[in-house]
């Protein structure tokens, strides 16, 4: 679910985080990583949650409306589509999800006007009209409409994302990743749905993590002096605090973690910092890290592992 790509982010800000407290406690500070990570399961099954509320909503709203005083002709016989939506009813059947849902004490009941509230601007919205009365009909049809509906109106609720703020009080872009991890989860869906994993290879992005972020903590001494010697025209402290911690751990994985490419480490702290430092910081970490590596490369310093991995 989470890609390496965005483990890196979480290593960042966690060490983004230690570096601003003076004595911190490193084993704690890890831990508070590994919790950020559960928060965003949390938020992923907290969306299933409010989409299976969605459901019950619409299903409460057919049997009212068929206890009105006076009752229309839809009233008595109402489309029965969203209802019986095959994606919907896999996640209202699957034991799994809802054992989720409860262990984590996951629920949307004291919030159930906003969910109520939601789903009426759903139901007059032209993506469900059309939706109630398109001809083809099939699981396909179904899971294209609540992966569309996530992607247009749930993401995009500014009452939701504050609540979601609320809930997370982690980084901002969790949401983000959470709402990314449902839909492509849903993408899959061909008649059961299957949860997914928060991690590809637990064990394996675990240990990825743990030695990012303390070789990081270990070496940054030693980093810091090979970055200075190859800014001599900039003071260390001139440097964005940003692109020094980016390439700081740029140089803890080139170096600590010996299973991922020279290559793959680079550009992906250069994508970083394009996202999370200043407008110029991808042409100088880029530049900074080309010598270092040059540097350290002639100097054996470099150790990979695995096939098609080994430094030349």
């Amino acid at each position: 679910m989470l890609n390496r790509r965005f483990l890196r982010i979480k290593v960042m800000q966690a060490l983004y985080a230690f570096f601003q407290h003076e004595n911190a406690n490193a084993a704690q500070f890890e831990k508070e990583l590994y919790k950020s990570l559960d928060k965003i399961y949390e938020l992923y099954f907290s969306i299933l949650a409010l989409i299976l509320d969605l459901h019950h909503v619409s299903l409460v709203m057919i049997d009212e409306n068929k206890n009105r005083y006076i009752l229309r002709k839809d009233d008595l016989n109402p489309n029965m589509r969203f209802a019986n939506n095959q994606l919907l009813t896999s996640l209202a059947n699957n034991k799994q999800l809802q054992g989720e849902i409860e262990k984590r004490k996951i629920s949307w009941q004291n919030d159930f006007d906003v969910v109520r509230k939601l789903f009426n601007e759903i139901k007059n919205s032209p993506l469900y009209l059309d939706y109630l009365s398109a001809k083809e009909v099939g699981v396909k049809e179904d899971r294209d409409f609540i992966v569309e509906l996530i992607t247009s109106y749930l993401s995009e609720n500014e009452l939701l994302i504050s609540l979601f703020e609320e809930k997370n009080i982690h980084w901002a872009d969790d949401t983000f990743v959470a709402y990314n991890s449902v839909i492509r989860n849903l993408e899959d869906f061909n008649g059961e749905f299957k949860i997914q994993p928060l991690l590809k290879d637990e064990q394996d992005d675990l240990a990825f993590m743990s030695l990012l972020f303390n070789k990081t903590i270990l070496y940054k001494k030693q980093f810091e002096e090979l970055i200075g010697k190859h800014t001599q025209n900039w003071e260390i402290e001139r440097i964005a605090n940003m692109d020094m911690l980016l390439m700081e751990m740029a140089l803890a994985e080139i170096l600590y973690i010996p299973s991922v490419p020279v290559k793959a480490s680079l550009n992906e702290y250069i994508d970083i910092s394009k996202e999370y430092s200043t407008p110029n910081s991808k042409t100088f970490v880029n530049g900074v890290l080309d010598k270092i590596i040059s540097e350290l490369r002639s100097q054996n310093k470099i150790v990979k592992e695995g096939r098609g991995l080994k430094e030349s």
